[in-house]
């Protein structure tokens, strides 16, 4: 397994402008990582989206560091109808495309329509999905670009829904990024559900959370409720509750060697995050 980082593990440092998106590349790899990945675009005003990916991709040749993923957000049951997402996700593959990226990685969907959500579940939307995965997926494979969802966002996070939509699309251009640590947001555990998941790895997160019992007070600033009213927070990579290791030892088993990258989103300092947890995860590997 090579390993990268996400541009989002350095979203402290991003938010309060003493990095920039630029900037990070050159950061990354100083701390030793073999490619980094990068979230939707933030270009300078003045700047457009496919000029900026023009010089992350110049940076990222200078320094010998690829860009091994895009990861953008996205919901195909937007009230701007299926379509229009589609076609703007297609115009965010032509953009990975200019990053160099080999994948990109889009959300099905946050939350039923609107006016739907009384009447229908999962199973009624699942076409949808299935539908707008696969229109995506097919304009993607003629850019060399694999497509993929990730277990995110509360209502695609459980791994029997994502595991339905794939086998929905049924195209080998097609499958998951799996999220480690992100099953404790739909309090399914991890180790069970990378099990499900890992024959449809196309990238890998590695991340780690600290998870409270929702059986009490909320802990204090940090900690945010799962589905299920958990407490979850962000940890650095080895320090919190996910079975990183043993979910490492289940992508082995199944074949898996491709891309892990580390995504932080403690509140440690997250240059101690990144670096601590990528000592971590080396072991771990």
């Amino acid at each position: 397994m090579k390993i990268g980082v996400s541009s989002y593990s350095f979203q402290q440092l991003i938010s309060s402008g003493e990095e920039t998106q630029l900037s990070i590349i050159s950061k990354a790899k100083e701390l030793g990582f073999d490619g980094i990945e990068f979230i939707d675009l933030d270009p300078p005003e003045g700047t457009t989206e496919e000029e900026y990916a023009k010089q992350l991709k110049a940076e990222s040749e200078r320094v010998d560091l690829p860009i091994i993923a895009y990861t953008i957000s996205a919901n195909l049951l937007s009230d701007k109808g299926l379509e229009a997402e589609i076609e703007r996700v297609c115009k965010k593959i032509d953009v990975a495309e200019i990053l160099g990226a080999k994948c990109l990685r889009h959300d099905a969907a946050w939350s039923m329509p609107t006016e739907t959500k009384c009447c229908q579940g999962f199973e009624q939307i699942l076409p949808i999905l299935v539908e707008g995965c696969s229109r995506i997926t097919e304009y993607a494979a003629k850019k060399g670009i694999t497509t993929m969802i990730e277990n995110h966002g509360f209502f695609c996070q459980d791994s029997e829904r994502v595991e339905k939509i794939v086998n929905g699309v049924a195209n080998p251009n097609f499958g998951v990024l799996i999220d480690i640590g992100n099953f404790c947001c739909a309090d399914e555990e991890s180790n069970k559900a990378v099990g499900r998941l890992a024959p449809y790895a196309k990238h890998v997160h590695a991340k780690d959370f600290h998870i409270k019992s929702g059986n009490g007070l909320n802990p204090g600033k940090g900690f945010f409720k799962s589905r299920g009213g958990n407490y979850l927070r962000g940890s650095i990579i080895g320090h919190g509750d996910i079975p990183v290791y043993q979910c490492i030892q289940i992508l082995k088993a199944s074949g898996y060697d491709g891309w892990i990258s580390v995504e932080f989103e403690g509140m440690e300092k997250c240059i101690d995050g990144i670096t601590v947890g990528f000592e971590n995860l080396k072991g771990m590997i």
